[in-house]
C-alpha cells in the first residue's frame, strides 16, 4: 500500500466517484470533498455520490452501440459504476436503466466503507494541496467556478441542460397504454402512450404555445442538441416530434393491430416501478403548463407529477485549449479535469473520463509512467475528441461511432459497427493490463 501517498478528488458525482474508486484499488489514499448537502444544486434531491438527475438511463446496452462498447469497456476495468448499474439495472428495452436510489446509495456505501477513503461533506472554493482531480460537474457552484476560471485565464463555455419529468405509475389510465419495446425489443419493458392524428395535432399545438420559462431568467436560450426541450424541438417542424421522441416506428397498438400516428414512451424508474419517466420529454416549461399540456397524452389524463421537468445551466471548458491527453490540465500537471465539465456529454462519457483520470493521477503518484489510451477504444476516441477537435465553435459530444476513425470500407453497417467494437475491446484489454495495479 502507498498510503502516504494521496489525490484529491473535488466532486461526488458519477466521474469523481469512479476516479476515487480507480485510485484507491492502485493503493492511493482519497479525500473526495462533496458539498452536498451541506450546499446543494437546483437540480440534486439527495446527498448521495453518483446522484443521477437528468435520466436513469444508461443508454444502449449493446456493444455494438457505441454507449454499449464504453460500458463494456468499462466493465473490463472493474468500475464501480457498472458494478452498481448491474446490480441495479430496471427493464429498459435495448437500454441499460437502473434504480436512482439503490444505485447511488450502493456507490456511497461502497465508497464511506473504504478504509482508503475519507469523504468530506464540505464546499471547496480553492484547489487543496497536493495532486487534484476536478470532477465538480456541469453544476461547479459559483465559489469554485472563480478558482477554476482563475487557472483558466479565459471564459468558460456553457449550454442549457433539461429534466424530463416523472409521473407516479398509480396515476397512470392503463386501459389506453400498452406495454412494449419498440421491434420487440426487451420484451414489455416500455408503456406506450398512442396518439391519432387528432390527438397528436391537439398536443402539439398545446405545447408550441405553452407559457415556458423565459429567457431573459437565463443568459442565452444555447441548448444541448442530446437534451434538447420537447418545446424548442417541436418548434423546428409539425411532424418534427414524430421522427424524433415520438416516433412510432417499431410499435404496434395491440388494439387497433397498427401502428400508431405517434407514441409518448415511458421508462420505469425504480426496481418497484412506482414511477414513470416520460422519454424524451426534456422541458423547460412552466410546471402549471407541464401539468396541462402533457396531460392531453392518453393515459395520463389524470397524472401525479413526482417530479416535473426542468432546465439548468451546464458549464464545460474549452477541452482542446485547456487538456493534455492524461487528462492534466495544461501549466497544470498536478491538476486534472474529468467528467462533464471536460467536454464530454452524458452519464456514461462522465463516468469514463473519471476512470481515465483515476488511473493517470495514481499511477503519476506512484511514480509510473503515462499510457495513452488507445485511439480506437471508445474511451480513446472521446479522448480524441475533448483534446484535439477545433477549439472554434467546440461542444459537448456523447460516444458515437463519427469518434472512431476506421479505414477500412464495410457496407454494412452493423458488421462494421462489430469490427470497431471487436478492435476497440481488444485494445483496451491491453491497456487494461498495462495501467492494472
Amino acid at each position: 500500500m502507498q498510503d502516504e501517498l494521496k489525490l484529491n478528488i473535488i466532486g461526488g458525482g458519477l466521474s469523481g466517484s469512479e476516479a476515487a474508486w480507480q485510485a484507491v484499488k492502485r493503493g492511493i489514499r482519497v479525500v473526495l470533498y462533496e458539498m452536498r448537502p451541506e450546499k446543494t444544486t437546483p437540480a440534486h434531491k439527495t446527498a448521495f455520490l453518483a446522484e443521477l438527475v437528468c435520466s436513469n438511463s444508461l443508454r444502449a446496452e449493446a456493444p455494438y452501440t457505441a454507449p454499449g462498447l464504453l460500458k463494456e469497456e468499462m466493465r473490463v476495468a472493474n468500475s464501480l459504476v457498472m458494478e452498481a448499474a448491474d446490480r441495479f439495472k430496471i427493464p429498459a428495452g435495448g437500454a441499460l436503466a437502473v434504480d436512482r436510489t439503490l444505485f447511488s446509495r450502493y456507490i456511497t456505501e461502497r465508497l464511506q466503507s473504504h478504509p482508503l477513503v475519507e469523504i468530506k461533506r464540505q464546499e471547496v472554493k480553492e484547489l487543496p494541496e497536493g495532486v487534484t482531480i476536478v470532477a465538480t460537474g456541469p453544476l461547479t457552484s459559483e465559489g469554485f467556478a472563480q478558482t477554476l476560471q482563475g487557472l483558466l485565464g479565459k471564459d468558460y463555455l456553457y449550454f442549457y441542460d433539461a429534466i424530463a419529468p416523472i409521473v407516479d405509475a398509480e396515476s397512470i389510465d392503463y386501459s389506453k397504454v400498452f406495454r412494449a419495446s419498440r421491434y420487440g425489443k426487451g420484451g414489455e419493458d416500455y408503456i406506450n402512450c398512442p396518439m391519432n392524428k387528432e390527438q397528436y395535432e391537439r398536443f402539439y399545438n398545446a405545447l408550441i404555445e405553452a407559457d415556458e420559462v423565459q429567457a431573459r431568467e437565463f443568459e442565452d436560450k444555447r441548448v444541448f442538441e442530446g437534451c434538447m426541450p420537447i418545446e424548442v424541438m417541436a418548434r423546428r417542424g409539425k411532424d418534427t416530434l414524430r421522427f424524433g421522441p415520438m416516433k412510432p416506428v417499431g410499435l404496434v397498438d395491440p388494439k387497433t393491430g397498427k401502428q400508431p400516428y405517434a407514441v409518448v414512451q415511458l421508462r420505469v424508474e425504480d426496481i418497484g416501478q412506482t414511477a414513470y419517466n416520460i422519454v424524451g420529454f426534456q422541458t423547460r416549461l412552466r410546471w402549471p403548463e407541464q401539468k396541462r399540456v402533457f396531460r392531453l397524452i392518453p393515459g395520463l389524463e389524470n397524472a401525479e407529477f413526482l417530479r416535473y421537468g426542468s432546465i439548468h445551466r451546464n458549464t464545460f471548458i474549452n477541452g482542446p485549449l485547456f487538456l493534455n491527453k492524461d487528462l492534466s490540465l495544461k501549466g497544470h500537471p498536478d491538476v486534472y479535469l474529468t467528467g462533464q465539465i471536460t467536454g464530454v456529454e452524458g452519464y456514461i462519457e462522465s463516468t469514463a473520463m473519471g476512470l481515465i483520470a483515476g488511473i493517470n493521477a495514481s499511477r503519476s503518484q506512484l511514480g509510473l509512467e503515462f499510457i495513452k489510451v488507445p485511439e480506437e477504444t471508445a474511451h480513446g476516441a472521446l479522448i480524441r475528441y475533448i483534446t484535439e477537435s477545433s477549439p472554434e465553435g467546440f461542444q459537448p459530444s456523447n460516444i458515437n461511432f463519427g469518434l472512431f476513425e476506421f479505414k477500412q470500407k464495410i457496407r454494412d453497417k452493423k458488421k462494421k459497427r462489430m469490427m470497431i467494437a471487436e478492435r476497440a475491446l481488444r485494445a483496451w484489454k491491453e491497456y487494461i493490463k498495462r495501467v492494472s495495479p
